[in-house]
């Protein structure tokens, strides 16, 4: 079998519509291609796009697929038969017979006209509709809002501020022992990341059996441990003698100085008296028979066979006092959680808020519920019969909770229906499992693989196990080098007879080793001049950074090749290279990745900037910020002048510094106005501002300074193109803080002055630029040039700031005070952040195609502990040669050679010039008026009988809509829930039970159970235009039939007329209204009007002529 026959029949296989799948696909793989394959298959086979649920982990993931699913049905829609049926034959599905022809050509009309249509969506948005489906099972409202980063931050600092100086204060005052003001930030947030494992808040017992100390152990009976009695008078005889030693023992003996009476507090300095430190053979062991020096102590022998014992204590102890220091200070954070979580959910329930975790975890909680998980699967079992999961290996165990409950469904119960064919597809691939700050756990994608098998083999259906080999990205040369550097990584999910095979196998491709760049630290006397926030020329990454950027301006000047596809199968040409050609990947966004930025710019080559970007920091904002600044305050002569000298007005640095120098006054301000007819311009713009910078919102001040002073223009034209994505955030977050403040611009800079707000830049669609981003940013992009040059040795990462100990999660402590318990839990972390930072590489290697390029500056470490050296052995084993690189001899590992390839050069993209249509061209209409609307409140007349008596009539118009959401939502839904959803609708009001009541009078009414029916309308918008006016109305209950409607409305009075004339004419006028409205709307139909009173269940219908004449009466002049 081919190379091709091979990789296309694991595409086949893996592509079977009628199949359950678990597909582990390298990277380059074309897994999308099998997702998109498998879809189309499934539609040719009859399968509705509506039962089709694809669950992809990113919003770009789903739209590339989406819009591949679309082309490819767009074009079958507007092939010829042959066409098609080669089409057809490609994908899998051979046919010729007509009908399934026809079909193919139909499937793109159906997805696009389809109610609902493909639900091809990320797992969040998937969550979120679910929650938006079922708001009242879900215990969450119906219009809630995803609240962003920059929300909770603000929503957590404004708990913590009611809580100190609330009940609270207490919990907050423990907490204030351990961590200063400006890291309450960062524990809130870890403790809202942790929300699903503080579950029941841990008691001081369980936390003492958890760093194992015996039962009602405390700092007493620690203490009783370790100082039995003399111990004062022991210790001041082991100064005296530590006194008469050489240098150690004398710094010993200062040491014990300070402790007069011993206590627990003291234990610290004992310890580093009486133990060996961190790094000896044996750590924190008493010293025996190694103190004091050897001559001290055998001159001293009756007193250490007393102070020896007090040595072992202090051993002993030790393990102890760090377990109970432990157990306290997890102790504070278990009891703050357990009041700050509650409160932290109460308050996004009452702003009507999700945040990111909680659209999944809501989700999971729906499903779960016993009490209408039954009700939600039977609805949701009826529409979803094929579910596709895409990268499986960074779905977090709630997310599979919730995959799995979907599932769940298929072989159990009404979900196991014989007539319909249901599959679950699920791709992943272990190696590229890189966010676990996200929760992705690579082992779950193994245990759910079998768990699923399991559960399918019970029904006969079974799991296939599959797997993409083939590269359709890389060269040989790449492929070759990952194999040989992750031959021996197991634990990070690499098996050694998964290789790597290229299905281009005749690609030429290169992988070349730079020689590091040597550490280099910064002067320690700089020139003054010099910034004090940039490293020197000299230093190691501006070094790297500027010999990046020449060897890339050096390549598209002199026209050095790359190979590429030529324009029959299986041939290869070569075409110069172009800027967007080179991707730079780095694994952290530090200063080498700032000074690559600052080197590509200055060389003057194309770049498309940084990936993220903090908002904040950008120059566009910063300068925008100082203008808005100046306005809020006008005698902020500092923000005045940095906007004058910004690209908003262009001063030059002498005109400003002649402002400022000769001026008399002492703000700016004034010297400025002083001298406005030297600068009209200037003038013009801040007086116009000024004059509204009181009165508009922050957006629309904003807005006017980009758009009617032509800011964006100036801004963007000394900027560049890439100060868009920063001016466009800053609105982006202007209307955010509008929406949940009272708007000023006061209160908007200093929202702007604490946010962090970072945004990510879509770097897939750069053009011919190049581009520079993080691994974990790259993930789904590929380049032909790719670059390495972060790989020199990292730091250890730093300890989460809560670790999970044996399911608990626990306060870190420093290392060298961590408990057993506590250092097993960081070990483990560890090493999934060592086995993840394996996988990081993997993804940056694979995401070249034809050029590897691997550099490093620093320290590149010893053996095997780095990127590059990883690398640098991988090539050696792999036989590489040497080759003049820039910065001196290199490593080449070299398959196959482009130089002979036929040469192509690269077209020149044509100027495509822009007009505007004739339209924008011509004068807008006159301003019209807009019709006068009316609402049926606006219709007047009475709307209750003369003498009725009971609650006030703002208290009647709520006891009423209350009333009216019960008789929207539970018609439809099983008896059995309607006091747990009456509960989440009305907020367990105090009426609660009272409404249901009425309500279920009501909807149990046989007589009225066609107004309730599923072919009904609730709360149906209707507008209409009467006598000129426009009417806008609610219709509560709407039955449309082929001859008829029937408008319904609910009526809670207490007291109900005997007859329709005796209504209130209100009422008769509401529904008169509502009658002309649906006339318009039907004609030809015989409308009827009802009202329905719910104090006694019963339906009255009106008289058209009785509502009519109402209606007229109040139209009439």
């Amino acid at each position: 079998m081919t190379i091709r026959d091979a990789a296309s029949e694991a595409q086949f296989r893996a592509a079977r519509p009628d199949a359950s799948t678990w597909l582990a696909a390298n990277a380059g793989s074309g897994k999308t291609k099998v997702l998109t394959d498998r879809v189309a298959r499934l539609l040719l086979k009859g399968v509705q796009p509506q039962h089709i649920l694809c669950l992809t982990y990113t919003k770009a993931a789903a739209s590339e697929m989406q819009n591949r699913l679309f082309k490819r049905l767009g074009e079958w829609a507007m092939l010829d038969d042959p066409a098609l049926i080669a089409a057809l034959t490609e994908l899998g599905e051979v046919s010729t017979a007509p009908e399934d022809l026809a079909q193919a050509r139909t499937l793109f009309a159906r997805a696009i006209e389809t109610p609902g249509g493909l639900k091809i969506q990320t797992i969040h948005s998937f969550c979120s509709s679910l929650l938006r489906r079922f708001p009242l099972e879900a215990g969450v409202s119906p219009q809630f809002s995803e609240m962003d980063d920059r929300a909770g931050q603000l929503l957590r600092a404004e708990i913590m501020e009611d809580f100190a100086r609330g009940d609270e204060a207490p919990l907050v005052d423990a907490l204030a022992r351990h961590v200063s003001d400006s890291d309450f930030e960062t524990l809130t947030s870890a403790i809202c990341q942790r929300r699903a494992d503080f579950g029941e808040p841990l008691s001081w017992a369980g936390l003492l059996d958890l760093f194992e100390l015996p039962e009602g152990f405390d700092e007493t009976a620690l203490e009783t441990l370790v100082f039995l009695g003399g111990e004062e008078e022991l210790l001041q005889r082991t100064r005296e003698m530590l006194g008469k030693g050489g240098s150690t023992d004398q710094k010993a003996a200062g040491k014990l100085a300070g402790i007069t009476k011993p206590t627990l507090a003291d234990l610290g300095t004992l310890e580093s008296v009486f133990l060996t430190g961190a790094s000896a053979k044996e750590p924190f062991t008493a010293k025996i028979d190694k103190f004091p020096t050897k001559k001290l102590r055998e001159a001293h022998l009756p007193l250490m066979d007393q102070l020896e014992p007090l040595m072992r204590r202090v051993e002993d102890a030790r393990a102890k006092r760090l377990a109970l220091s432990a157990a306290r200070k997890s102790h504070d954070l278990h009891r703050f959680a357990a009041a700050f979580l509650p409160e932290y959910e109460r308050r996004k329930q009452l702003r009507g808020w999700l945040d990111f975790d909680d659209l999944i975890l809501k989700a999971r909680q729906l499903l779960n519920d016993p009490g209408v998980a039954t009700w939600v699967l039977y609805r949701l079992d009826g529409g979803i019969d094929h579910i596709l999961v895409d990268e499986a290996q960074d779905t977090s165990p709630v997310q599979w909770d919730v995959i799995e409950k979907l599932a769940q469904e298929f072989t159990a119960g009404e979900g196991a229906r014989s007539d319909v064919e249901r599959t679950i597809f699920v791709v992943g691939d272990k190696k590229q499992s890189i966010y676990s700050f996200q929760g992705a756990d690579p082992d779950a994608f193994d245990r759910m693989q079998q768990e699923f098998s399991n559960r399918l083999a019970e029904t006969g259906a079974g799991l296939q196990d599959a797997s993409l080999d083939f590269s359709f990205r890389s060269s040989a040369a790449i492929l070759k080098l990952v194999d040989l550097v992750f031959k021996d990584s197991p634990r990070a999910g690499f098996r050694k007879d998964a290789l790597h095979r290229a299905f281009k196998s005749d690609l030429p491709g290169r992988v070349d080793l730079w020689p590091v760049v040597e550490k280099v630290e910064d002067d320690e006397d700089p020139d003054w001049t010099s910034p004090v926030d940039r490293p020197s020329s000299r230093h190691h990454t501006v070094i790297l950074a500027e010999r990046i950027a020449a060897s890339i301006k050096q390549m598209i000047e002199t026209g050095v090749t790359i190979p590429e596809d030529g324009p029959e199968r299986g041939t290869f040409q070569r075409r110069p290279v172009q800027a967007g050609d080179f991707l730079i990947l780095v694994q952290r966004r530090s200063e080498l990745f700032s000074e690559i930025i600052r080197a590509c710019k200055k060389a003057e080559l194309p770049i498309a900037g940084a990936d993220r970007l903090k908002v904040g920091a950008e120059l566009a904002v910063k300068d925008i910020a100082a203008l808005l600044r100046f306005l809020a305050l006008p005698e902020d002569s500092l923000s005045l002048a940095e906007a004058l000298k910004s690209p908003l007005f262009g001063w030059g640095e002498q005109a400003l510094f002649d402002l400022a120098h000769r001026r008399e006054a002492m703000y700016l301000w004034p010297a400025l106005r002083e001298r406005a007819g030297e600068f009209p311009e200037t003038m013009a713009v801040l007086d116009d501002l000024r004059a509204n910078a009181d009165f508009l919102r922050p957006f629309d001040l904003i807005e006017r300074i980009l758009t009617r002073h032509g800011g964006r223009q100036k801004l963007l034209g000394r900027l560049g193109p890439e100060a868009e994505d920063g001016i466009n955030a800053l609105l982006s977050q202007a209307l955010a803080y509008e929406r949940t403040d009272v708007p000023s611009l006061t209160g908007f800079l200093v929202w702007m002055q604490t946010d962090d707000l970072e945004i990510k830049r879509q770097m897939g669609a750069a053009g011919n630029m190049i581009r520079v981003m993080s691994v974990h940013g790259s993930k789904g992009l590929e380049a032909p040039i790719v670059i390495l040059p972060d790989t020199a040795k990292r730091q250890a990462p730093r300890d989460a700031e809560i670790m999970v100990a044996e399911g608990t999660p626990v306060w870190k402590l420093p290392k060298d005070q961590m408990p057993p318990a506590m250092l097993e839990a960081r070990e483990a972390a560890q090493e999934k952040l060592q086995n993840e930072r394996l996988r990081l590489l993997y993804v940056a290697l694979t995401r070249a195609e034809k050029w590897l390029i691997v550099a490093a500056a620093g320290d590149a470490g010893e053996q095997g502990d780095s990127w590059y050296r990883m690398t640098e052995n991988a090539l050696h084993e792999g036989g590489a040669v040497e080759f003049d690189s820039p910065g001196g001899t290199g490593l080449r590992l070299q398959h196959g050679d482009w130089d002979g390839l036929p040469l192509v050069e690269t077209p020149v993209e044509k100027v495509v010039e822009h007009s505007l249509p004739e339209v924008f061209n011509r004068p807008a209409r006159p301003y019209e008026a807009p019709v006068p609307a009316l609402s049926p409140s606006d219709l007047g007349g009475a709307k209750a009988l003369p003498g009725e008596v009971g609650q006030d009539e703002d208290a009647a118009k709520a006891r009423g809509g209350r009333l009216h959401l019960l008789l929207e939502h539970l018609p439809g839904r099983p008896e059995g829930l309607w006091p747990k959803l009456a509960g989440n609708l009305l907020q367990n009001a105090g009426d609660t039970e009272d409404l249901l009541a009425e309500a279920s009078s009501v909807l149990s009414n046989t007589g009225l159970a066609h107004i309730f029916a599923a072919e009904s309308l609730a709360e149906v918008p209707v507008t209409a235009d009467l006598n000129g006016t426009r009417l806008h109305g609610i219709i509560d209950r709407l039955i449309v039939t082929a001859d008829n409607v029937l408008a319904v409305d609910f009526k809670s009075n207490a007291t109900v007329p005997a007859t329709p004339a005796q209504c209130p004419e209100g009422l008769l006028r509401q529904m008169g209204a509502y009658a002309q409205a649906l006339a318009q709307i039907y004609p030809g139909r015989t409308v009827e009007t009802a009202l329905l009173w719910t104090r006694t269940a019963t339906l009255m219908p009106l008289p058209h002529e009785l509502v009519t004449a109402a209606l007229m009466r109040r139209l009439e002049p």
